[in-house]
């Protein structure tokens, strides 16, 4: 296969030259460089010892984990025998050092830190592994599903399991049927489709973590481009994995517009949506360590500062309300969101940007007021 060499953070990386991305025989996509980016700040601020890139095709996630982070041992495993010699040609590439074979399928590379490239399949290397990683990443074509059981038994507790769901259209209710069979959730279509995929994804980790007695704490979880993205640290104890189970619940939605929530183990009332995850969706604190380590960091994507900045200043509510398409099931005129915001706070409800849309906001205002809001700037 034909390379061609990228840069990306403080890494070099040969990558297959192809007209589209999919038709590489080992992937990489410039467009989640925002993802890595935030990959990195999150891997920077929580310093864990070992992390495993579970699935690396080139390689690109784990080397910046080596090159830009206090990490000390960092795996890169790919089931591809392509990828995992563009993953040793890559390696060597950035350290400038060869590696030793420890076993038939497993070179490790020793310097100021240790990397070692695996060929296998990601499940098998995670059973072997057992509670080993501070930090795994899991960031999979599609659903995450097929691997969280090992996962979820391959990081330490109190470790932080980093994973990537793709598969938008199915937590997004395009493919309902797919959803209830990887998900066991009845996802939602329309404006709150983004948001309630990002929960029902992590409702679905929570339910798996209970049944080996281990709650989470979501450090940050995101929706952005094609993806959703989370960072979800791990809690040991029965009396944790209650708590998280506390936190699942349903959504339910009206034509107006009009949504409640609430947390149950089974839903109350019929034509709910979920379950869902209705905690929170960043721990404060992480989110403004990350900016404060993004403002001295080569980032890859022009982007990841200001998004970052969105989130750090989000009001973290379950749910959110799109403008335009209240106003559009409602009949009314838009005005601008800036204005509509100022108008809750003036009423002293909190009101902030959501990522989620541009033309969205969160609140904490009853939705009778958010009306009220978009009414009296016609």
């Amino acid at each position: 296969m034909e390379l061609v060499e990228v840069r990306e953070g403080l890494a070099k990386i040969l990558v297959p030259k192809a007209e589209r991305i999919y038709d590489a025989p080992v992937f990489y996509n410039p467009v989640m460089a925002l993802n890595r980016d935030i990959s990195v700040l999150a891997v920077g601020v929580l310093k864990p010892g070992t992390v495993l890139d579970a699935l690396s095709a080139t390689g690109i996630r784990g080397i910046r984990y080596a090159l830009e982070t206090p990490a000390k041992e960092v795996w890169l495993n790919d089931i591809s025998g392509e990828a995992f010699n563009l993953i040793l040609e890559n390696v060597r590439l950035n350290l400038g050092i060869d590696g030793e074979r420890i076993g038939e399928n497993r070179v490790s590379f020793e310097g100021e830190k240790r990397i070692v490239a695996n060929l296998d399949d990601a499940n098998r290397l995670m059973a072997e592994k057992f509670r080993y990683f501070d930090f795994l990443d899991l960031d999979p074509f599609g659903s995450p599903v097929e691997f969280l059981d090992t996962a979820l038994r391959s990081v330490r507790r109190r470790g932080v399991l980093a994973l990537t769901a793709t598969d938008t259209g199915v937590l997004c209710g395009a493919y309902r049927n797919a959803c209830r069979r990887k998900y066991l959730a009845e996802p939602i279509r329309g404006e709150l489709c983004h948001e309630a995929g990002l929960r029902i994804l992590i409702g679905t980790v929570v339910r798996y973590a209970a049944k080996y007695d281990l709650g989470i704490d979501v450090l940050l979880a995101y929706y952005r481009d094609h993806y959703f993205r989370a960072f979800l640290r791990l809690k040991s104890g029965t009396r944790k994995a209650d708590e998280s189970l506390s936190n699942l619940g349903y959504l339910w939605q009206d034509e107006s517009g009009k949504f409640t929530y609430e947390q149950a183990f089974l839903p109350e009332r019929p034509k709910a949506y979920g379950p869902l995850w209705l905690g929170p969706l960043k721990e404060q604190g992480f989110v403004d360590d990350m900016l404060s380590l993004a403002g001295t960091h080569s980032l890859a994507h022009k982007k990841t500062l200001p998004f970052l900045e969105t989130i750090s200043g989000e009001l973290d509510v379950p749910f959110h309300y799109d403008t335009h398409a209240l106003a559009r099931r409602n009949n009314l005129q838009v005005g601008k969101l800036a204005d509509i915001i100022e108008t809750l706070r003036g009423k002293g409800y909190s009101a902030t940007r959501t990522h989620f849309s541009p033309t969205a906001m969160k609140t904490d205002a009853p939705f009778e007021e958010v009306l009220k809001a978009l009414r009296s700037l016609r």
